[in-house]
């Protein structure tokens, strides 16, 4: 079994928790807490990996994953 390092956002709003995986495109979740969003990313970055590997797909490894918040003023 291969192991695959990705990186994940997670973001809450009024409706719960959204997740995405910029690496997968189209890889993304939602979930009511904050542990289901997590359960729920893993799940479908398994299924994603899995249908890309299957496909002959090429899985992109980051070289370094940076998060940072700004502040913009408009």
């Amino acid at each position: 079994m291969q192991t695959y390092r990705v990186s994940v956002v997670i973001e809450k709003d009024k409706a719960g928790y959204y997740a995405f995986c910029p690496e997968l495109q189209g890889c993304y979740t939602q979930g009511d807490t904050y542990e289901e969003v997590l359960d729920n990313i893993k799940d479908a970055i398994q299924l994603h990996v899995a249908d890309r590997i299957e496909g002959g797909e090429e899985i992109p490894q980051p070289e370094s994953i940076s998060l940072t918040s700004l502040e913009v003023a408009v």
